[in-house]
């Protein structure tokens, strides 16, 4: 049946919605891939019977969320948890972020899933008075959530380190300090202000050239401590060179929503694995591809994986941190949560024809599961808008 979909002059188009379900996953689904670590970042699913407000506590629907998990899992994908996709300060507090890790780090052994979890300091506030002593205990309580649960540790860029830090030294001596007392290699996490405003400057400067020395020699005092890094910062040819700069055995994540295939893909010099928050919504595509990828047939890998890029790109857009939206509307539109409602009312930071514009790519991809369901619910919340069919 035509849907008939808004333009932003308030005139209508017709699309034709697929409705045959995509393809049956390729050969070796839930095993391992050989030639790539390949994480999600997750997003996770609100309570929407919760009487909350936007700045109040967090509530999560716990199976909903953890049933997503185990939908990556189930396809090969590791689960990067309660990241910045996750609301990691846009809308889920740290006491409900803890919860988070603990849930799924249980939930990953349960599933003989590999998972990884975000370690920063959102439990602190940074005020003129903040210390670096102060960043670096919000910091260590963090770590000691995630080696507690089992999990690998991410230690995410910090807005109250951010805040404070003075100098270069000064992350050189938070990093230090945390890396020395990591149980196991973590990975670090360098996300660039067009995710997050309040990072602009992060390890010490503006200037990127300057920033990247600084995280280097960052990982070049503990190349055991650190497993790799995870760069987003929507910039290939800088993740490029910083991966070729990495020491022997440092891993580069790219966390580069506008250019994964390329990075993954590699050239003769070396290769990308992956932590990202568009395999939320393409985790079983992303993963056929990987399992293509395993088998050295590159130009396949690339057939499966660039037509997906003008989706993310869209989900991606400036203002980039509200990217979570998209992720979330295609998760309900797919059938992995009952609802279009997001922690902190997130649901409202995009508009209209930027969720239709993320269904109609969606479905020309065919991401959705069961293509009339997701026909369905956009029927419904054109409705909800004033759009009659």
């Amino acid at each position: 049946m035509t849907l008939h979909l808004p333009n932003p002059d308030g005139t209508l188009r017709a699309h034709e919605p697929r409705t045959a379900p995509p393809a049956a996953s390729g050969g070796g689904r839930g095993s391992a891939f050989t030639s790539r670590t390949v994480f999600s970042a997750a997003h996770v699913v609100a309570d929407p019977y919760a009487d909350t407000t936007p700045d109040g506590p967090a509530a999560v629907d716990w199976d909903a969320t953890l049933a997503f998990r185990r939908h990556l899992w189930s396809h090969g994908l590791g689960v990067a948890e309660a990241m910045d996709t996750a609301q990691r300060g846009m809308g889920l507090d740290w006491p409900t972020a803890a919860e988070l890790i603990r849930r799924s780090a249980a939930e990953a052994r349960s599933a003989g899933g590999r998972i990884a979890c975000g370690v920063g300091t959102d439990q602190l506030t940074a005020t003129a008075t903040t210390t670096l002593a102060e960043v670096r205990t919000a910091y260590e309580e963090q770590l000691a959530v995630a080696e507690e649960s089992g999990a690998q540790a991410i230690l995410m860029a910090s807005r109250a380190l951010a805040a404070t830090a003075k100098t270069p030294d000064d992350y050189l001596e938070v990093y230090g300090h945390l890396l020395r007392q990591a149980a196991e290699p973590v990975i670090l996490h360098w996300l660039g202000p067009m995710f997050d405003p309040a990072l602009d400057g992060y390890w010490g400067s503006s200037d990127l050239d300057a920033a990247t020395d600084t995280f280097l020699e960052v990982i070049a005092a503990h190349p055991d401590k650190v497993d790799g890094i995870k760069v987003s910062l929507l910039d290939a040819r800088r993740e490029i060179d910083l991966r070729r700069r990495l020491p022997q055995g440092v891993r580069c994540y790219t966390g580069d929503d506008f250019n994964y295939p390329e990075l993954i893909a590699g050239d003769d010099q070396g290769f990308s694995h992956a932590l990202l928050g568009i395999f939320d919504p393409l985790g079983p595509l992303a993963a056929d591809a990987v399992r293509v990828l395993d088998t050295g047939d590159t130009d396949g890998f690339r057939a499966l994986l660039d037509p997906t890029v003008e989706l993310s790109r869209h989900l991606f857009r400036a203002p980039t941190r509200f990217y979570k939206t998209g992720v979330v509307f295609l998760a309900w539109l797919s059938g992995h949560q009952s609802h279009f409602t997001m922690v902190g009312g997130l649901q409202s930071a995009r508009s209209l024809p930027h969720l239709v514009r993320a269904y109609e790519l969606a479905d020309g991809l065919g991401l959705f599961p069961d293509p009339r369901l997701a026909q369905e619910r956009m029927r419904n919340l054109l409705s909800l808008y004033g759009v009659n069919q």
